[in-house]
């Protein structure tokens, strides 16, 4: 449902449009007279137009109806416009589409085929609309929150990342982050987006480890509604929502072979069709990808496409571990101190030097956010203004056994104490790991713990 225009000089016409589609939008309007089009569409919202091509006696070139399509779409982007004659010019229908006309239909028209092309154009109103709309809170959100995703570090490896990703985030060449669990590696992403160009458009999300194989293309390209049982209506993806921005495809190396291929048909035609349609829609996104897997192994492996690592690996960005950046760790830890304190109302707090010397000589298998948590738990318990080495509670900590600095092998051990902290609470255990309860799923399977 929606609202409906229609411009034709032939007054029986309109009797006969409002009879046939008055059941299948909320409102339905008729204009004779194409001069009332601007002003009509200033006073209440339409989604979609039926324009006529020719209104002066005589005149069946279609210049006119070209000339208000034209203005239409310059003053209102969004709303479809199909165009109607009795004249059906080849060259005249392409004109039309190429100007912005959603779709052309030929009088005299079959009822059923006329349906469907107003409900398409529907649809595409509607699809730019959502769009428009997301993007315009997306926006609104940014500028109210301010988020600047600062990245904190002195050290001389984070100051030549920084260097990198200033120099690289004004390009529009694709990004491959790589580093460890935990480095910080979507704040690289959050951080190249705010250097680019596009960095008055969305930065879309997508969390590759959490997208299934059935649902890939879905959340990926979007569908149509019907296009299988839960489809219930029309739904954009991630490739059309980053429309003009960026896209940041986390965990990407967890893509199966099959998913990579479709992936790099998108990439590489810059272009998407929505599962169960047929229209192509053209996409210009920045594509960011991030990943701590080596990928290049991989290849090596048969588990990665060497085409598809080519496409999205134009830089890479080490994102270097928090063991390698020397006192970093103090300066993290004060600013994650200081923003717990105020959050839990902990007043001026400060770390013993005991306290100071553990965080710097404990290795950090889980990186920054290993850290943060491990700050935030020790600014709970303390119970004066100075956290003392005894909150400074790390794996290390608990495993006074720990045999192995293997960062496969520190995940897993990891992922088995949050479970059995967390027994038959899978959200809680990965709110402690800090990663997805769908990642934290999907890393039980390949580890046999499900």
């Amino acid at each position: 449902m929606g609202n409906l225009l229609i411009i034709d000089d032939n007054i029986s016409i309109h009797a006969t449009l409002e009879i046939i589609l008055e059941p299948y939008f909320d409102k339905i309007t008729a204009l004779a007279d194409p001069q009332e089009i601007m002003k009509t569409l200033a006073v209440e919202d339409y989604q979609v137009v039926l324009l006529d091509m020719n209104f002066s006696p005589g005149l069946n070139t279609g210049a006119e109806g070209i000339r208000w399509l034209k203005k239409i779409k310059e003053t209102y982007p969004a709303i479809s416009v199909v165009m109607m004659t009795a004249y059906g010019h080849v060259e005249l229908a392409v004109e039309s589409l190429k100007i912005g006309a959603s779709d052309f239909i030929l009088k005299p028209w079959e009822n059923r085929k006329l349906l469907a092309t107003l409900q398409s154009a529907l649809q595409l109103s509607e699809s730019k609309n959502e769009i428009k709309e997301l993007k315009q809170k997306a926006k609104a959100l940014r500028t109210e929150e301010n988020i600047f995703p600062e990245i904190i570090g002195e050290s001389a490896v984070m100051k030549s990342m920084m260097s990198l990703i200033e120099k690289v985030g004004m390009t529009d060449t694709n990004i491959l982050i790589t580093g460890e669990n935990g480095t910080g590696k979507e704040l690289v992403a959050k951080a190249i987006h705010h250097f680019s160009k596009r960095n008055q458009e969305q930065l879309v999300e997508v969390d590759m480890g959490a997208v299934s194989e059935t649902l890939f293309e879905s959340e990926l390209f979007g569908h149509v509604k019907g296009a299988f049982t839960d489809a219930h209506q029309d739904r954009i993806g991630k490739f059309e929502l980053a429309n003009k921005g960026s896209l940041f495809l986390d965990e990407i190396g967890n893509l199966s072979f099959s998913l990579q291929a479709k992936l790099l048909a998108a990439l590489q035609n810059r272009q998407i069709t929505k599962v169960g349609g047929n229209k192509v829609i053209p996409i210009d996104i920045r594509l960011i990808s991030a990943t701590n897997k080596n990928l290049f192994k991989m290849v090596e492996n048969e588990e990665f496409r060497q085409d598809l690592l080519y496409r999205i690996n134009t830089i890479q960005i080490e994102v270097p571990a928090l063991r390698e950046r020397g006192d970093d760790i103090v300066l993290l830890a004060n600013h994650f101190k200081n923003l717990l304190a105020k959050k839990y109302d902990k007043g001026d707090l400060q770390f013993s030097e005991s306290a100071l010397d553990k965080l710097t000589k404990y290795h950090w298998p889980g990186n920054v956010r290993e850290l943060q948590h491990t700050i935030e738990r020790a600014v709970i318990l303390t119970d004066s203004i100075q956290i003392s080495a005894e909150l400074i509670v790390t794996s290390s900590t608990e495993n006074t056994d720990v045999k192995t600095l293997n960062m496969a092998d520190m995940e897993e051990m990891l992922i088995k104490k949050a479970l059995k902290r967390h027994p038959q609470n899978i959200s809680a255990a990965a709110g402690e790991l800090g990663v997805t309860r769908q990642t934290l799923y999907n890393k039980m399977k390949k580890l046999g713990l499900s």
